[in-house]
């Protein structure tokens, strides 16, 4: 089925892995976002705050570049308490109406924050504009989680311009696109199942609840995976971080039949701490006939940057192919839309 293009270009009605092929190439997407306000010195916290795929970036940013300064995700309607001046307070939504996002910014507003907005328009932009508050406006995306190298481009010249971090990751990030595109070529719909390494994937995944484990540093691609299994696919699925796991959630699987209709999946970097390693092989051991056995996936690149993206990359392709395997079309979240409109 996965070999059929007619049948794959019937389903994928938007053309969700044509443009996942694209992505790589948001990292050149120059913002030239400039930042008057006091730089690091007084920059001594920093929040971000925004939901779904605008909070999976935070995720990205927690692997790389890691920050010296603290560094929160905020997941909800109410920021930090100890949140002042001297917190940046980045609020980010793709579609800059996401009400916990606009909740959040009203408060930081009341704390006198500093304050960055990430949006492609809505509320947030036109707050940003009247209270000439410095902003990103990112181009538009089919939807806002195909949009996350974007989003993450945006966060890291935020960083630069407060000189959290060097204007050299900037060049780091770019330098990543030729190998990303290489891979992405890998798994396109015209290379053959056998070749395809995100068909092959897809193929595990249908029919089954996909659960995706990761350690640090590849949290943020499990958590990316969980997220398109459950947007593209329109597919129920769970992600968890080693070594978290071992401590409560190992245990639950010695209940399970080894037939429940589980897809396990381990996302894997060389760049782990070598005992996180360690941690996924014994619990693989341990848990052999238990559980079905994991589908463990080996990250490819020569830096911690290049193994996340080359992870979160593969898995858009992946959950691309569920879908097409599921005969639903990735691009649309109505049930979401129709959640939204419930609230309002």
């Amino acid at each position: 089925m996965l070999d059929d293009l007619k049948y794959i270009n019937k389903v994928d009605k938007s053309d969700a892995l044509g443009f996942a092929a694209k992505q790589p190439q948001q990292f050149s997407h120059n913002f030239n976002f400039k930042y008057e306000q006091p730089g690091k010195a007084g920059i001594k916290t920093v929040v971000f705050s925004g939901m779904g795929g605008s909070s999976l970036v935070a995720e990205l940013v927690h692997t790389w570049p890691q920050l010296d300064t603290p560094f929160v995700v905020s997941k909800n309607y109410d920021i930090p308490g100890w949140v002042n001046e001297d917190t940046l307070v980045i609020c980010a939504s793709y579609s800059g109406n996401t009400e916990e996002t606009l909740s959040s910014l009203e408060q930081a507003l009341q704390c006198n924050a500093q304050i960055v907005i990430i949006a492609h328009g809505g509320k947030l932009l036109e707050i940003a504009k009247e209270k000439s508050i410095p902003y990103v406006q990112l181009p538009e995306c089919p939807q806002p989680r195909t949009g996350i190298f974007y989003a993450y481009r945006a966060v890291i010249e935020i960083f630069c311009a407060t000189e959290l971090v060097s204007t050299n990751v900037l060049s780091q990030l770019e330098a990543v696109i030729p190998s990303l595109e290489e891979a992405c070529s890998n798994w396109f719909a015209s290379v053959p199942e056998d070749l395809n390494y995100a068909k092959q994937i897809a193929n595990e995944m249908v029919g089954k609840t996909p659960i995706i484990y990761g350690g640090p540093l590849s949290y943020p691609a499990a958590y990316k995976w969980k997220i398109d299994v459950n947007e593209n696919a329109k597919n129920t699925a769970w992600c968890n971080q080693l070594p978290e796991f071992n401590h409560n959630e190992f245990i639950g699987w010695s209940s399970h039949p080894i037939q429940k209709p589980f897809a396990v999946i381990d996302l894997l970097s060389s760049f782990e701490h070598p005992r996180i390693l360690e941690r996924f092989a014994v619990s693989d051991r341990l848990l052999s006939g238990k559980r079905p056995k994991a589908i463990s996936i080996d990250a490819v690149g020569d830096s911690v940057l290049e193994q996340l993206l080359y992870l979160v990359l593969l898995g858009d392709f992946a959950t691309t192919y569920l879908s097409i395997l599921n005969n639903v079309d990735p691009t649309p979240v109505e049930l979401v839309e129709k959640f939204k409109k419930e609230l309002s």
